[in-house]
């Protein structure tokens, strides 16, 4: 892959905060049939009976403010996402965000966070300036530490933001997440499971140790530990940012997490 390519492929993260964002899996309608039943039995008894599965993790119903404007339609929700994002996040979001199809763009890089590969033409973040650096010791590739401080204008924005108006604003807009989820190809399934899902996968990241080898078998760079290739997108993009970015990161999701898992009945 050209660099530009590269980078594309892997700093794909900020969409993070907000993304932050991991296997607990989608789940599919539940079907019950009815016992067969007796002659006296309408024939409504006997129609099979579907059951909605229940999400692992509800988000609560939320009653709008007086002063709230109705919440838009998906295809007409930008302005007002990219509007509540740059009021929550600062001036900074705006510069950094995709201004189209937001919500869907999120959707989509949260859906593929935990997954090998994620559609880079769905991200929701501009590509991160500047050109991705290696450097060779001893004879091997390694990663550049330069490349660290690019990200930092990002991981600036996260580390500001306030967790608990990033949730108000998640909540507010939930409906049209799910939406977004449904289209995505899940009509069964519940977005904010998938949420905690993609947080999960992100946190479970190893601490890499010393410099982290590359190889570049074809176009793109690849992690020469297999163990470090084999893992998820989310990982591979936390892994490159530094270990600095990424403590950050880290903490911000762990932060949501709590905050839209807190008012789940414990078992």
């Amino acid at each position: 892959m050209r660099r530009s390519q590269e980078t594309k492929k892997w700093l794909i993260a900020g969409g993070a905060v907000a993304a932050a964002l991991i296997a607990l899996g989608i789940y599919l309608y539940i079907e019950r049939k009815a016992a067969p039943p007796p002659a006296a039995e309408t024939a409504a008894e006997t129609q099979p009976v579907e059951q909605q599965p229940q999400a692992h993790y509800p988000v609560p119903e939320t009653t709008p403010a007086p002063e709230e404007a109705p919440l838009p339609a998906l295809d007409d929700s930008d302005p007002a996402v990219l509007d509540e994002l740059v009021r929550t996040l600062g001036d900074g979001a705006g510069e950094v965000l995709v201004p189209d199809s937001i919500v869907r763009r999120i959707v989509a890089t949260v859906d593929g966070l935990s997954r090998p590969k994620l559609a880079v033409r769905m991200r929701p973040v501009v590509p991160v300036r500047g050109a991705f650096v290696v450097e060779e010791r001893d004879g091997t590739t390694v990663l550049g530490e330069q490349n660290y401080a690019r990200y930092a204008p990002l991981v600036q924005l996260v580390q500001a933001a306030d967790t608990s108006q990033i949730v108000a604003l998640y909540y507010r807009f939930y409906p049209r997440f799910q939406e977004a989820y449904e289209q995505l190809g899940y009509p069964d399934a519940y977005f904010n499971d998938r949420v905690v899902a993609a947080i999960d996968d992100v946190l479970a990241t190893p601490d890499a140790q010393g410099p982290i080898q590359l190889t570049r078998p074809r176009v793109f760079y690849e992690f020469v530990d297999p163990d470090l290739e084999s893992r998820s997108v989310g990982q591979k993009v936390l892994l490159r940012i530094g270990p600095e970015n990424a403590a950050v990161i880290r903490q911000k999701l762990r932060e949501i997490r709590r905050e839209i898992t807190s008012h789940v009945p414990q078992a």
